[in-house]
């Protein structure tokens, strides 16, 4: 089969296009021909082994454990563990391999059955790809984190990217009135997906505003965390979901500030899990939310749909497929 292979971590020019062998699903695992994968900053992370702590959680400390990257799959099951009993060859399905190495950009991966649910009805495997990762952290990071309720004001910090578009459509089915924040080519098409209002960071601060939220999510927001909280009704909350490392450091003063005063301040890595995904197929399937795609790219160009991510900052999502 074909693969995507880093045999060392580097940046996109270390990837390879490689034959290699198809794998053999084990006893609890099924095997994914895969129609289509995506992209997310998780994969430029581990190709880049950035931050380093990658390597001590992991990642493998000089070069790379899991060779293939990739988590975001959907496509049709093809062979079944003699352990698996949730699915049958010809079954569509879409999950997140990040709990399971990997392995998406390639035309097979073995995957445990519990990391896939049943690909939404109605949906392409293009379509289906966007949602695992980036649909999961917006719901885990307002959901639970956040602790949503309906009427409640609710501001999205990167509401154009991948997590931040699929959480103004989560925001709105929970019954939020939903803000968005983002850059003035995107305010229409966040305004399209159902923000309530948006704001364009390049001409408004919404921290040095009078308005004040329940519930900030911010994906790889760029404000320190006081101003967060400045912006933050008496009983907010702020959720961090990707940010600089300066971010990251200030987000461990959370629970100190949380301790301080009614408003809470936390962070969060989301986890992939079956429930979730099927929680998020309900909303699919009700056209509560639909995916938004910014780019497709074959699987030879892996390489340059990350660096696409990277220095572009997609819309939405950006789709491999599997084509020849």
């Amino acid at each position: 089969m074909r693969a995507i292979v880093n045999e060392k971590y580097g940046s996109p020019d270390v990837l390879q296009l490689k034959e290699i062998e198809k794998p053999v699903p084990r006893d609890d695992e099924v095997l994914i021909k895969i129609h289509a994968a995506s992209v997310n900053a998780y994969d430029w992370h581990m190709l880049r082994a950035d931050p380093f702590l990658v390597r001590l959680m992991g990642g493998g400390l000089l070069r790379p454990k899991n060779k293939i990257l990739g988590v975001d799959i959907a496509g049709r099951i093809e062979e079944v563990g003699r352990n698996a009993q949730q699915f049958q060859p010809g079954d569509e399905v879409f999950g997140d391999t990040s709990g399971c190495g990997g392995g998406g950009f390639a035309e097979y991966v073995c995957t445990r059955e519990n990391a896939v649910a049943m690909k939404p009805a109605g949906m392409s495997f293009e379509e289906a790809a966007a949602v695992p990762l980036a649909a999961v952290t917006a719901l885990q990071g307002l959901r639970d984190k956040g602790q949503i309720e309906s009427g409640q004001n609710v501001l999205i910090n990167g509401a154009s990217g991948g997590v931040g578009t699929f959480a103004v459509q989560i925001a709105k089915s929970f019954g939020a009135v939903v803000t968005g924040v983002c850059s003035t080519r995107n305010l229409d098409m966040v305004r399209s997906i159902g923000a309530d209002y948006v704001i364009d960071y390049t001409q408004e601060d919404f921290t040095k505003s009078e308005q004040r939220y329940d519930l900030i999510l911010a994906v790889n927001g760029y404000h320190s965390i006081f101003d967060y909280k400045r912006a933050l009704t008496l009983q907010g909350i702020y959720v961090m979901a990707g940010g600089s490392y300066a971010q990251m450091f200030q987000v461990t003063l959370g629970p100190l500030i949380s301790m301080t005063g009614s408003r809470k301040m936390c962070s969060f890595v989301a986890q992939p899990n079956q429930k979730d995904l099927v929680f998020m197929t309900e909303l699919l399937e009700a056209g509560k939310v639909v995916p938004v795609i910014d780019r497709h790219y074959p699987l030879g160009e892996v390489a340059d749909a990350i660096r696409y991510l990277e220095d572009v900052h997609a819309r939405g999502k950006v789709i491999i497929t599997m084509e020849r």
